[in-house]
């Protein structure tokens, strides 16, 4: 048996996010099939993180272990012939057995992109949340969030039906810019609480729309005052960016070009 970690892009559109469901079609499902006709055997595989219905990602890794002679930089190619579209394997290599995809993974990077202009735009409709009734003020939003960077109990941040044991996480960094339409918010944690990104994201919409105060928006997460959040943006503004590890394991592309470049021009 060998190891092998893939790197991988879908579009989450018409996904029930990452993780096999009974009666839904998912990513992990379709990957797992497609690796079973290489095998011709039942292939199990592990992600860095869960992405839920209709989120992206524009870097998640997945490593499986396979019975196979298959040298670890083939399975990209192979897999992409049996694979959809709206799901491309970047780079494929072979690791160590100690090396897992989620437990290795020093942190994650998570990416919201919201449209502020006025008019919605097709080309990025479909992974952008149009967010147009007022202009919003992304200094006032990094502003509000920069507390949050550490490690904090954010239960107020956490959907129900969550099977965490607690809701402390750490964030290691958050950062808000705008370029020209759009505002990007870059979430870096060791781990996410579900459904966290988009509570925070529709929470700092409200300040930035100065329909509610920074003051407001700290003491809900500061003291767990969860049914006040109300407010989630839609999942089509959210992309798993990338996973960091220790070693970068993936030697064919850099971070830089894992989201579309042509959106994040002057970004940084």
């Amino acid at each position: 048996m060998k190891r092998v970690a893939l790197l991988i892009q879908y579009v989450g559109s018409n996904y029930s996010g990452w993780q096999r469901q009974k009666n839904a079609t998912t990513v992990q499902e379709v990957l797992e099939i497609a690796l079973s006709k290489i095998a011709k055997h039942v292939v199990k595989t592990f992600a860095a993180g869960r992405t839920d219905a209709g989120v992206h990602a524009s870097g998640q890794v997945v490593h499986f272990d396979i019975d196979c002679v298959i040298p670890g930089n083939r399975y990209s190619d192979i897999l992409n012939s049996f694979l959809p579209s709206t799901i491309r394997i970047l780079e494929s290599v072979e690791v160590k057995d100690c090396w897992h995809a989620c437990y290795s993974a020093k942190y994650r990077h998570y990416r919201y992109v919201i449209n502020n202009g006025k008019f919605p735009n097709v080309f990025i409709n479909s992974w952008s949340w149009h967010r147009y009734q007022k202009v919003l003020d992304p200094l006032l939003m990094l502003n509000a969030s920069k507390r949050m960077e550490g490690e904090h109990d954010f239960f107020a941040f956490q959907k129900s039906g969550s099977n965490r044991a607690t809701s402390i996480t750490k964030i290691k960094n958050i950062n808000i810019k705008k370029v020209e339409d759009l505002i990007f918010v870059d979430i870096k944690a060791s781990g996410f609480l579900y459904g966290m990104v988009r509570l925070i994201v529709g929470q700092l919409v409200l300040v930035g729309e100065k329909k509610i105060s920074p003051e407001i928006f700290t003491d809900r997460w500061v003291n767990k005052k969860k049914h006040d959040v109300k407010e989630s943006a839609p999942a089509k503004g959210l992309c798993f960016v990338n996973a960091v590890y220790e070693e970068n394991v993936f030697k064919s592309l850099n971070n830089n070009d894992l989201f579309p470049v042509f959106l994040i021009k002057g970004f940084s």
